[in-house]
C-alpha cells in the first residue's frame, strides 16, 4: 500500500482545511487509517484513526469535537476535516495504514504517507 498525503497549507486560529491520503492497492478497505502529526522538536501523536468499516472512529483528546476523520472506500480515500484550528495543531500530519489493535500507537502501522505540513497562525 502506498499513501499520498495532500491539503495541507496555511489557515488562520478558527479556520479549517481537509486533509486528504490516496491509497494505492486493492486491499486498502482492510485496513484501519489513522493521521497522525508531528511538531517540531516533538514526538509523532496520534490524531484520529478509522476502522476498515467506517463504524469506528476514534480521537485524540486534543481534537475531539474539531477534528472528523472519513473514508471513502471506492476512492482508496481516508480524509481530516479539520475545523477551529488552534496554532498548536501546526504539525506535519502524516496518514497511517495498518492491522491494528491499538489505534493510537504509531509503531502498529505498516505503511505510512510521506505527510503534508499544517500551519496556524493566530
Amino acid at each position: 500500500v502506498q499513501l499520498q498525503a495532500s491539503g495541507g497549507g496555511l489557515a488562520q486560529a478558527g479556520g479549517s482545511l481537509r486533509l486528504s491520503c490516496a491509497a494505492s492497492g486493492r486491499t486498502f478497505s482492510r485496513y484501519v487509517m489513522g493521521w497522525f502529526r508531528q511538531a517540531p522538536g516533538k514526538e509523532r501523536e496520534f490524531a484520529a484513526a478509522i476502522t476498515w468499516s467506517g463504524t469506528g472512529t476514534y480521537y485524540a483528546d486534543s481534537v475531539k469535537g474539531r477534528f472528523t476523520i472519513s473514508r471513502d472506500n471506492a476512492k482508496n480515500t481516508v480524509y481530516l476535516q479539520m475545523n477551529s484550528l488552534k496554532p498548536e495543531d501546526t504539525a506535519v500530519y502524516y496518514c497511517a495504514a495498518g492491522m491494528v489493535a491499538n489505534v493510537n500507537t504509531p509503531i502498529a502501522y505498516d505503511y505510512w504517507g510521506q505527510g503534508t505540513q499544517v500551519t496556524v497562525s493566530s
